[in-house]
């Protein structure tokens, strides 16, 4: 029963998540974060997540394929690439509990954050991308998303609309590529793991979609307050249970 639940509340909340990402821009793994952390325990999430963000990223980015910037996404990689093995060697290696609590501090801090005035106007050059890159790429590989803290510099750039959404997705494939193979070495990811990501990532595929459709015809605006009930919600169950 408890394993019906599971693929239930995780295809249920993939959809709704990659949706919404579709549309904002970010948040999807945010969602999914504890729902995941629910059926699976983090130290098997965040390669589970990893998989099917990667997966997510690629649909997004094949949607949005003739928008790209791709200036943008070499300046973001040359940081990102050396971070994301630094980020998924200290995960490997660090307490699950003690990741537990501070992905529940990190949550909280990142609604903060984007209520400050630095990270509503967050101003960035297209080298500034490199260091962006370096703190996305460690913090993600240790927290499994970090889409509401990159958006307000992409956005802050210029890019909008499927230009945003196909940069900030590719710019994040580069991320979750190095991330899972060190996850690998480390011996985080397995064959089963693998088809639990993909699993995830084929539905959010049709979220994706489904997302796309929408971009047009809804009001943006909305779609941050509700991410952002998430990750309040789901930090403090992280700090307070651990």
């Amino acid at each position: 029963m408890h394993e019906l639940l599971v693929i239930v509340g995780v295809s249920g909340a993939a959809l709704l998540a990659s949706t919404i990402a579709a549309v904002a821009g970010f948040g999807g793994a945010v969602i999914m974060l504890p729902v995941l952390v629910w059926g699976f325990g983090l130290r098997e999430t965040i390669p589970i997540l990893t998989v099917a963000q990667l997966m997510g990223n690629l649909s997004r980015v094949v949607l949005n394929r003739t928008e790209l910037h791709l200036p943008v996404i070499k300046w973001f990689s040359v940081g990102a690439v050396p971070a994301a093995i630094l980020g998924g060697i200290v995960f490997a290696t660090v307490p699950a509990p003690a990741l537990t609590r501070v992905l529940g501090l990190f949550l909280l801090l990142v609604v903060v954050y984007r209520h400050t005035p630095w990270g509503k106007r967050a101003r960035l050059g297209l080298r500034g991308f490199l260091p962006l890159g370096g703190v996305s790429a460690f913090l993600s590989a240790i927290m499994g998303s970090v889409g509401p803290f990159m958006a307000p510099f992409f956005l802050a750039y210029g890019l909008v609309k499927g230009a945003y959404i196909g940069t900030e997705a590719l710019a994040t494939v580069v991320m979750h590529v190095v991330k899972l193979g060190v996850y690998g070495k480390y011996s985080l990811l397995n064959v089963r793991i693998v088809l639990i990501g993909v699993a995830i990532g084929a539905v959010m595929f049709v979220g994706s979609w489904l997302g796309k459709r929408l971009l047009s015809r809804l009001p943006e605006r909305f779609f941050p307050y509700i991410i952002e009930g998430v990750l309040v919600v789901a930090g403090v169950q992280f700090l307070v249970f651990g």
